[in-house]
């Protein structure tokens, strides 16, 4: 059984002072996979210390050496793509399909930030004043298990752009991911404490990155409730916080949609990484007088997906991460069907023959009204929700009756309406008439889906500070 014992600190790979160690589990069997051993606050304070000492350097760097500092790490995590995915797959449970695409996001990531960090403006002029656009210093990155190295990908290559050192505390349940990104970032010869990475817990090494004076940002992908902890644990430093929480993203099927097009696009949309994913549209909002053809679309839809089988090209349905991911959802499917929503296809349980794992049945509700707690709350599962509406505006009112505000998607017969009915809903991204991604467009949420934006300029601008220098130009 292989133990995950390094952490990257100072350029270097170093043992964990912290001895704590938790079991992995491969979610496909239930089966032991290994162990990590978790940091503690002395390893945090090392790698913090590793990161403030390299930003007095690392900070001054200009735009042609930060380029191709992101280029190596790009040929490196590039040369390790097989590696990555094959550890998504095994640790995580993500169909192959899946874990490839999640790898080349985390790869695309640093040639993407290069592309952007290259024609971004850092020095420019306000009236008669010159602004300097200059780095935060240390960032702290936390990571989520759902997609652990896209994320730090995702998170490191904005601040280093930007001329920031960071500390990133990965998801502790990710350790193969983490391990194999660490080896990238060796090979890539990064200069010592430009990048750390300390496994551990939210609770230890989270909460130090959050409280530390040392490090002056924090960027977070995770749940709401941990998000507004670690923004208030910030505020006492008043550091600057980039947050990416949660999300119940409508589906809105406008009346003039081609249903046999916009249904399966739906199911796609809900049941994005196997439902484990804070932008699935999990709220599919239909015309009340289509709500039966609807239903028996979805039903054909569900059913003919498949699941499981990882390896299999075909399969779009993994397992949850863990038992506790697997009761979670399992008590949403049994609170909707107490609270009277009709099961359309799937239900409570288990799929036939995969037991084994923490497999659920991709499942879809009709008879959903908006104020059920299955319309409410984030199940983060492959589990629909149909809502109907009567007119265009309630089915806006209805998408917009929600905490969150991160994702939402659109379907229409026309573009011209797709994309009126998608400046009206709050969210910070609106797909229409497709499952569309852009990686230099702002990925971010209203309301209590988060605070700030990654990706593309609006990512680098998060992890810089505009200085004013006024008479820059005056003789004495």
């Amino acid at each position: 059984m292989h133990v995950y014992d390094k952490f990257y600190i100072n350029g270097q790979f170093v043992k964990p002072l912290g001895t704590e160690q938790i079991e992995l589990i491969n979610p496909a069997n239930k089966q032991a996979a290994g162990k990590v051993v978790l940091g503690n606050v002395e390893d945090t304070q090392k790698a913090i210390e590793a990161a403030k000492a390299a930003f007095k350097t690392y900070s001054k760097t200009s735009v042609k050496e930060r380029g191709e500092i992101l280029s190596r790490l790009h040929e490196a995590l590039s040369d390790r793509s097989d590696r990555l995915t094959e550890a998504t797959v095994q640790e995580y449970g993500a169909p192959v399909s899946v874990a490839t695409m999640l790898t080349k996001i985390a790869v695309d990531a640093f040639s993407h930030m290069k592309e952007t960090m290259e024609s971004y403006p850092f020095i420019r002029t306000a009236g008669t004043a010159k602004v300097r656009m200059e780095p935060v210093g240390v960032v702290g990155a936390i990571t989520p298990w759902n997609a652990n190295a896209t994320h730090i990908a995702n998170k490191i290559a904005p601040a280093l752009a930007a001329g920031c050192t960071v500390v990133v505390k990965p998801s502790e349940f990710s350790a193969a991911q983490t391990e194999i990104f660490m080896e990238a970032v060796h090979a890539a010869d990064i200069p010592a404490g430009i990048i750390n990475i300390v496994n551990g817990k939210g609770e230890v090494v989270g909460e130090e990155l959050t409280r530390h004076p040392d490090v002056t940002g924090i960027t977070f992908t995770g749940s709401t409730l941990i998000g507004k902890r670690i923004a208030a644990g910030a505020a006492a430093n008043l550091k600057r916080v980039t947050l990416e929480l949660g999300g119940k993203s409508p589906t809105v099927i406008l009346d003039d949609a081609d249903l046999t097009k916009a249904v399966p696009l739906a199911v796609g949309a809900g049941f994005i990484n196997s439902g484990q994913a804070c932008l699935a549209g999990t709220r599919v909002l239909v015309p009340e007088s289509r709500l039966e053809e609807v239903k028996r679309l979805m039903a054909e839809t569900v059913e003919a997906l498949k699941v499981g089988d990882l390896w299999n090209e075909a399969a779009v349905i993994g397992p949850m991460v863990n038992q506790k991911q697997f009761e979670r959802v399992q008590h949403y499917i049994n609170q909707a069907i107490e609270d009277g929503a009709e099961v359309v296809v799937g239900g409570a349980g288990s799929p036939q023959g995969l037991e084994d794992g923490y497999y659920v049945k991709p499942t879809v509700f009709a008879n959903v009204t908006n104020d059920m707690t299955i319309a409410r709350e984030e199940v983060f599962g492959p589990v629909l929700s149909i809502i109907t509406y009567k007119t265009e505006d309630e089915a806006i009112e209805i998408a917009n009756d929600t905490l969150y505000g991160l994702q939402a998607f659109v379907f229409s017969g026309s573009t011209e309406r797709g994309n009126r009915v998608a400046e009206q809903i709050v969210a910070g991204r609106v797909s229409v008439n497709g499952l569309h991604d852009e990686p230099k467009a702002p990925f971010g949420g209203f309301k209590q889906s988060g605070i700030g934006r990654d990706h593309g300029t609006y990512g680098i601008e998060e992890y810089l500070e505009p200085k004013s220098i006024l008479g820059h130009n005056a003789v004495l």
